[in-house]
């Protein structure tokens, strides 16, 4: 069981495509937790070992492994950067102290770069980047180092530089520590040699730029080093370590991740740049518990039942250690501990404080939990999970399956707290909301492989309202004589807009016309016919109802004749009162690079869509747009097409409002062609 001070948790991020899960492996490889190289294209690598991830060739859940490097743990979690999985980048960076963000030196500086760095940000963790893939054809380092400096932070300083580029790369320099590494193409790095002569001037030029940036954090080596007196490397490997953990430098790594290139140098800069447990702290305030942990992801396995992966805040956690669940006020013992390789479980008898495992078979634990040994007034964390973008329907292929499909989708949700399942009241459909199209996909597949339910997905229908716009009048008598005792109500009411809210019912009877036993009938008839309008089948809202005048029977008036004479009443009021369709209006939010912004715009146009306002992010334009709903149900793929998958965007339901006549023409006559279709 490795000290805090000894263990360093650090969360591989970056954009989709960057080399994250190659990056891991080949850290793994070099530090001889694993003894061959795997690769995505073989679905041999120890972080994505999910069937999705194999079939789909990306991560799709984060993925803990471990591995020693001089003397020290390093937690690496693979975090995946499709933004459809981006609530796992939430997750991951709440346990880490660390990022190491990926970056593509063909691609550059992209929307998923720069989401993951300024959550890093917001939590104020160090980070360090790695310019990935620089054997490919147009890719160049110095022009992403300019990118990162310009788009991420002036601070982002060189300490690797590649030996030639593209196809004719065959090392790099590590800056840091003087050195040189030649590309080991997929073999073990070996132990570093010289500089080549002809980098010499360069290599020196931008140790220059990483001592000018050191020293600048700190006072006494920045006198020694304007006296021309020469720096040991471990004094500036000691300010930069500051430094990075501070947030004042951010290094800039390079090398080819799936010919193992840089890793070397990388794993030395993890040791030496991101900070320990025992020097960052506890990521949550824990104060009065001596043991806590926090619970950061939850894994439904059919077979072994849930696993949960945590980070011990504070005290140590052994196999039998009793603790107090704070959300349930239940109590959970640990049963037996594993520690995570990917998919490999290896039984543990304890974890340190800052250190991560994983537990099986706890009672009641789910993702955002804290676990301690008593009772403790602390604030359950906040992930901000961003909300779901794509809603569908869904149903079960099998009928019967229904609750079958329900408990597979609440396990799977528990897993990913980004999938919502919900029933709408209005359409009755079972909708499922989730990130992307294929982030609910994928979400359904492992229903099927898991759990055994077969589901289909269907585009789900747009929660349309209906409202009026002027005051009308009407009269309903309802009248049945049949053998025996009879049905009579009769009542007259006076229907209004009301912007306020969405129903109000005012009782104006005087003189006990209808007694007042009937009249909450007459409310309950009205309510009852109002959730289905007369123009599309939608709720109404936005109304004020009187109940004005009205008669009764002694023998043969009842609620129920009361009731209906409401309904009746309200129907005649409703189409004389210039009843529209209402339908929601988003709040959309994109971010996509500058180069699309035109045809993005133009997209938004055509999608009756209204600019609210555009912000430049580097590189990147944030549009505002206020967009109806049912304008965006295909808007994932037509961004992924203007953009080539580097777009992004984020929507919320902002309002209610009138839907234009002759899109709500086309809306009621497909609804009456429904509604006969049915009949029929």
């Amino acid at each position: 069981m490795p000290e805090p001070a000894k263990i360093r948790n650090v969360a591989v991020v970056g954009h989709r495509g960057t080399g994250k899960t190659s990056l891991l492996e080949a850290l793994l490889f070099q530090s001889g937790a694993v003894n061959r190289l795997g690769t995505v294209e073989a679905g041999t690598t120890v972080s994505d070992w999910d069937e999705d991830e194999h079939a789909r060739q990306l991560s799709i859940a984060m993925s803990v492994a471990h591995a020693t490097w001089q003397g020290r743990k390093l937690n690496l979690v693979d975090v995946p950067g499709d933004p459809s999985f981006q609530g796992e980048l939430r997750t991951a960076a709440r346990v880490v102290e660390g990022l190491v963000v990926t970056v593509s030196g063909v691609m550059g500086v992209e929307v998923g770069t720069s989401r993951a760095w300024k959550l890093a940000e917001e939590l104020g963790l160090a980070r360090l980047v790695f310019v990935n893939m620089l054997d490919r054809e147009r890719a160049d380092f110095f022009r992403t180092l300019e990118q990162l400096r310009g788009q991420l932070s002036p601070q982002c300083v060189a300490v690797h530089l590649p030996i030639g580029s593209e196809h004719e790369l065959t090392g790099i320099v590590d800056v840091l520590h003087m050195c040189s590494y030649p590309s080991p193409e997929g073999g073990k790095e070996a132990d570093p040699g010289p500089i080549p002569d002809d980098l010499a001037e360069l290599a020196a030029e931008y140790r220059e730029k990483l001592l000018d940036a050191v020293v600048e954090t700190d006072e006494g080596l920045m006198e020694r080093y304007l006296d021309g007196q020469e720096l040991a490397a471990d004094e500036v490997a000691a300010a930069l370590k500051a430094a990075v953990t501070r947030g004042e430098v951010f290094p800039v790594a390079c090398g080819v991740a799936t010919k193992n290139l840089g890793t070397h140098a990388v794993l030395d800069l993890l040791v030496e740049g991101v900070p320990s447990p025992a020097k960052a702290g506890s990521p949550i305030d824990v104060d009065g518990a001596q043991t806590a942990l926090l619970v950061f992801k939850t894994v439904a396995d059919p077979f072994a039942g849930r696993i949960n992966l945590f980070r011990v805040l504070t005290g140590t956690v052994a196999a039998d250690t009793q603790l107090v669940n704070l959300r349930t006020k239940g109590k959970e013992r640990m049963g037996a501990l594993l520690e995570l390789q990917g998919k490999e479980h290896k039984p543990a008898l304890d974890f340190a404080e800052g250190d991560l495992g994983a537990v099986a078979k706890l009672k009641d634990a789910h993702t955002g939990d804290l676990l301690a040994d008593k009772e403790v007034a602390i604030e359950l964390p906040e992930f901000g999970f961003p909300e779901p973008v794509m809603s569908f329907a869904i149903t079960p292929k099998s009928k019967g399956d229904e609750e079958k499909m329900a408990t597979a989708i609440r396990r799977l949700a528990e897993e990913d707290p980004t999938l919502r399942l919900r029933r709408d009241p209005q359409t009755g459909e079972e909708i499922l909301s989730g990130m992307s199209q294929m982030h609910v996909e994928v979400a359904l597949e492992r229903a099927k492989r898991r759990f055994g339910v077969d589901i289909e997905l269907h585009p789900p229908r747009v929660p349309y309202r209906e409202t009026i716009r002027r005051e009308a009048r009407a009269h309903a008598r309802y009248k049945k004589q049949t053998g025996g005792r009879g049905q009579f109500g009769d009542a007259t009411i006076v229907v209004s807009p009301w912007p306020d809210g969405e129903y109000e019912f005012v009782d104006r009877i005087v003189g006990g016309v209808i007694p007042q036993s009937f009249r909450p009938a007459v409310n309950k008839g009205i309510q009852e016919a109002m959730s289905q309008g007369e123009l599309a089948g939608a709720p109404v809202q936005g109304v004020r109802v009187e109940l004005v005048d009205g008669s009764y029977h002694t023998v043969d008036s009842s609620e129920m004749a009361f009731k209906i004479a409401g309904s009746m009443a309200w129907k005649d009021a409703y189409l004389n009162a210039d009843p529209v369709l209402l339908e929601p209006i988003m709040e959309l939010e994109v971010t996509v690079p500058d180069d699309a912004v035109g045809a993005v715009n133009g997209d938004l146009n055509s999608r009756r869509g209204r600019l609210q306002g555009m912000e430049p992010l580097g590189g990147f334009t944030a549009i505002r747009a206020e967009v109806p709903m049912a304008e965006l149900l295909t808007y994932a793929q037509s961004l992924t097409s203007m953009t080539g998958g580097r777009g992004d965007y984020a929507m919320h339901f902002l309002r209610y409002e009138e839907v234009p006549s002759h899109v709500a023409q086309k809306i009621i006559e497909e609804t009456q062609r429904e509604r006969e279709a049915a009949k029929a």
